[in-house]
Order: structure tokens, then C-alpha cells, then sequence
């Protein structure tokens, strides 16, 4: 464990060498001027076009790469958001928030039984949603596929599973990187001998595998060869520019990072401490974010830790205990005694 803790602290303060972009650049103003795309493709729908052309002629405009076809985000986020009236989208947002809290409340009643530290264990879950409440991101779709597999996560438990995957399929044909949600759950059912299980992930992964070959289509349609490319989601930043993001993506931010850093590191050897399989699959899903991040992120998507940060910061709740059982055990160590025999 203190190995484990070590790799952690080392990973998150990489952070500190991680350069912040300027306030003026362009990876600093990609999430408003992504946003400022979501938002007039949904105002081009409401006006009565198609998805695909509306979203075409939106990214030509804002120089927007147009190839490969995942450069357009699938169309069930957009069509409903532009078919609902504004005030219903948002009572849905924070119905949502609501739901995720709630049944976190309860998924961490057995592990918190006591009411003070619950109520610690919420705040710190609020710390993670501040960004996902916020109506001026409404037309972000991370906003609610995050908010969708943070509560398919709750809402799991040994067989009882359909739940969780009907929102975790949503939340895939909302933001496609919801997948490596349910990838990742996939394994762990299978690891956990729950081969039905499994084999549900198995069917909504191939379910949207074939949205994806539809949507695929459909950009075909609308796309020429003379239309820019995009340059690649081979970033290879590092772990530190997933923490930086992190901390972007939560409350946080506040911080100074010599501070925030140590706090993801906490975190995660929070949620490695708690002895439960939702903690095991919340782990999982956070280092594979993580790590998906570290790699093949670019500069101007550091938004795509928004997938992770609704339960991360839940797990500085575990952060105490681990750390007095790791001292515990460093200080119970062995003690090897040489004595001299004389005769």
C-alpha cells in the first residue's frame, strides 16, 4: 500500500511540471468555443435542419476538423436537447444531479454508517459535480454521459445489472467515451465469474457499435475529401495533465496544485482502500480514464476528464483510514532482533 500511495503522489505532482495553457490560447478557449458548437448545431436543429448538414456547416465554420467521422458527436444528444423547451432540459439536468446523489447517498450507506461522515462523503461528491449544475454547459454532452455512468455506477449490484446498463447505452450514444465505461465493466463482470452479466455489456457495446457504423453513414453524407482531418488523439501528456484536468473539473481548482494534486493521489488511495466491489469497479474506471487521458489526449481536450471527476473526489471520504491503517502497518513491521550467545 505504501508503494501504491508513493506511484500515486509521484503521478499527481507531475501536474507541477505540467504547463497551464495561456488564458488566450487556443487550448485555453477550446470548452467555449466547443460549447459555442454544441449550441448552434442544437439552434440549427430548432430551426429545422439536419443534424448532419447543421453539424457540417457548424464545423466548417469554426475550422473544425471534419474527418475521421468521430470528429461529429452522435446526434441523440443534440436532436433531444433542440426538441425539449430550455427549461425542461434543465429541470432534467438537475433531476439527474439529484438522482446521482441519492443513490450514492445509499451505495455508501454500509461502508459510512455513520450520518457525519456520509454527509462528508456527499460534499466531497458535490465537489465533483460542481461543473456538471452549471446551466451554461447544458449543451455540453459530457455534462450528462459523466452524470449517466456515475449513477450506472450507484445503481449496480450483483445481479441486478439491467439498470446500469440501460444508462450506461444512453450515456454511450450521448458521448462516445462512455464506452470505455462499459468496456470496463465488462471485464470486471467477467472477472467476477457474472458471465450473464458480461454478456449484457457485450450486447450494448455491440448495440452501439452499430449506432456508431449509422452515424458513421451519416456523416458520409456530408463530408468531401477537401475537409480538414484531425490531427490525431496521440497526445501522450502524461499523468500529470489527467490530474491538471482533473482539477480543472472539480472544486478543486480553488486550490492552489501544490495542494490539488496531493488530493487526486488521496483519492484514488481512498477509493483502493474501501473493500467493496463498487469501489473495485469505481477504481477501475477512474485509472482507465485516467490513463486513456494520459495517453491519447490532446492539449484542447482536457474536458474529457469531465467522464471522471463526478465520484473521484468521494474518495478522499476512505483517504483517512487508509492512511492510518498504512501507518499501522509500517509501524507493526517485523523486528528482527540479533542477539549474542555467550557460553
Amino acid at each position: 500500500m505504501a508503494a501504491l500511495l508513493a506511484l500515486l503522489l509521484i503521478a499527481a505532482l507531475s501536474a507541477l511540471a505540467t504547463p497551464s495553457p495561456a488564458p488566450d490560447s487556443p487550448e485555453a478557449n477550446a470548452q467555449v468555443t466547443d460549447l459555442l458548437l454544441y449550441e448552434g448545431i442544437i439552434a440549427g436543429l430548432r430551426a429545422g435542419g439536419d443534424y448532419y448538414q447543421v453539424a457540417a456547416d457548424a464545423l466548417r465554420s469554426g475550422s473544425y476538423p471534419l474527418r475521421p467521422f468521430v470528429t461529429f458527436r452522435l446526434p441523440v444528444h443534440a436532436v433531444v436537447q433542440a426538441a425539449l423547451p430550455p427549461i425542461v432540459t434543465l429541470a432534467l439536468l438537475y433531476a439527474l444531479a439529484l438522482g446521482v446523489m441519492a443513490a450514492w447517498w445509499r451505495r455508501l450507506a454500509p461502508a459510512l454508517a455513520r450520518p457525519p461522515a456520509r454527509v462528508a462523503a456527499m460534499l466531497l461528491l458535490a465537489g465533483g459535480m460542481v461543473v456538471f449544475v452549471q446551466s451554461g454547459l447544458i449543451a455540453f454532452p459530457e455534462v450528462w454521459s459523466a452524470q449517466l455512468t456515475a449513477l450506472a455506477l450507484a445503481v449496480r449490484r450483483p445481479g441486478h445489472w439491467i439498470a446500469a446498463l440501460a444508462l450506461a447505452l444512453i450515456a454511450m450514444l450521448v458521448r462516445e467515451t462512455a464506452a470505455l465505461f462499459a468496456g470496463l465493466m465488462l471485464l470486471a463482470a467477467w472477472r467476477d465469474g457474472e458471465r450473464r452479466e458480461a454478456a449484457g455489456w457485450g450486447i450494448a457495446l455491440a448495440a452501439f457499435a452499430l449506432a456508431l457504423v449509422a452515424h458513421a453513414w451519416g456523416v458520409s453524407r456530408v463530408v468531401n475529401p477537401l475537409d480538414p482531418a484531425s490531427p490525431g488523439w496521440s497526445g501522450l501528456l502524461g499523468p500529470g495533465f489527467f490530474t491538471r484536468a482533473l482539477i480543472d473539473s472539480t472544486a478543486i481548482q480553488l486550490l492552489p496544485t501544490i495542494v490539488a494534486a496531493p488530493l487526486v493521489a488521496f483519492a484514488l488511495f481512498g477509493w483502493s482502500a474501501w473493500r467493496d466491489p463498487l469501489a473495485e469497479r469505481t477504481l477501475a474506471v477512474l485509472l482507465g480514464y485516467g490513463a486513456a487521458i494520459a495517453i491519447f489526449a490532446r492539449a484542447d481536450t482536457f474536458y474529457w476528464a469531465l467522464m471522471a471527476a463526478p465520484v473521484f473526489l468521494a474518495g478522499l471520504a476512505f483517504a483517512p483510514d487508509a492512511l492510518r491503517d498504512l501507518w499501522r502497518a509500517l509501524l507493526d513491521r517485523p523486528r528482527v532482533r540479533v542477539q549474542r550467545i555467550t557460553q
